[in-house]
């Protein structure tokens, strides 16, 4: 496969910026509609840019990036209502949640290149990794559909424990520290909105470890794996405000992340014996999401009719 030249690189992050810029405006008004709009122009972004791929580099290249987008951006789903509820523990209000949501994504933008440069060398230099990143999707699937005790499902995370008999936390919601009176002293406490950051940023690294394995099952490719998940990132800003809005409706859903992660890391498994291209790797992700999807909704609106009838 060829190398992508450097204008392939320039122009992948001058194309986040424009979107980027757009999604700014869009969002600084927060509506539902604007939410699907910037979600909208990601997933066009996402496409034109395989568009290119295909014309100007390689026609297996995009379908890898295709096929490596739609399986960051179906994980990502898991990672979105674990933020809803990290914002519901620390009482996030809305307009901060855009603010925080920047700032983590941000971070797992940096963090993740950094994954996908190391994840793609160790796998050139030492093919038997491929085996452990296997196993670490198969682990990420079997904890997807174990039952949680929703009883400590917003319970605080016990590092904020410690950092409270550290320091006090402000209730302040203004920025991500803030001057609080102290025995007569002015000082610069941390918020809540740290607090929240700090959860989401490391929340990220953990998610992290599933994505990641998962996108280096699709490709190998330096750029394609970098650029696919960055993209998918990137989106996540608007569609947690989509999702937020469909979180009752898709109960279902984990069920078919958990079964993404399982073909992920079977294609893994099996790939020195049978490769599974990147089309037939993107149609299955797709099946399996629309499905699950499906069978959520049609649920769903049972349950609610069945409540209207009683």
């Amino acid at each position: 496969m060829p190398t992508a030249p450097l204008s392939f690189w320039i122009g992948f992050h001058v194309l986040l910026l424009v979107i980027l810029g757009a999604e700014w405006l869009l969002l600084r008004k927060q509506t539902a509609k604007r939410s699907y709009i910037a979600t909208a122009l990601w997933i066009c972004g996402a496409i034109g840019f395989a568009a290119v791929l295909y014309t100007g580099l390689h026609p297996r290249l995009a379908t890898e990036f295709m096929a490596g987008y739609a399986l960051e951006e179906s994980l990502s789903i898991d990672n979105l209502f674990v933020f809803l509820i990290l914002f519901q523990t620390f009482r996030v209000e809305g307009p901060q949640q855009r603010r925080v949501l920047f700032w983590g994504i941000l971070g797992a933008v940096i963090m993740r290149a950094g994954f996908i440069v190391l994840g793609v060398e160790l796998l050139d230099k030492f093919d038997w990794i491929t085996y452990i990143f296997a196993v670490l999707l198969l682990i990420a699937a079997v904890r997807l559909v174990l039952p949680e005790d929703e009883s400590k499902k917003h319970d605080k995370p016990k590092w904020t424990q410690w950092i409270e008999r550290w320091t006090p936390i402000s209730d302040k919601q203004t920025g991500f520290f803030a001057m609080e009176e102290c025995n007569g002293k002015r000082r610069r406490e941390p918020t809540v909105l740290l607090l929240a950051l700090i959860a989401i940023a490391f929340t990220d690294f953990v998610f992290a470890l599933d994505s990641i394995p998962a996108v280096l099952s699709i490709t190998r490719h330096t750029f394609i794996a970098y650029s696919s998940n960055i993209m998918a990132v990137m989106g996540l800003r608007s569609l947690f405000f989509v999702l937020a809005h469909m979180l009752k409706q898709l109960r279902y859903l984990h069920y078919g992340l958990a079964a993404v992660l399982a073909f992920a890391a079977g294609k893994m498994i099996v790939a020195d014996w049978y490769e599974i291209s990147p089309a037939i790797s993107l149609v299955v992700i797709f099946s399996i999401l629309v499905v699950t999807a499906a069978i959520s909704i049609v649920v769903e609106r049972r349950l609610e009719k069945a409540e209207k009838a009683a």
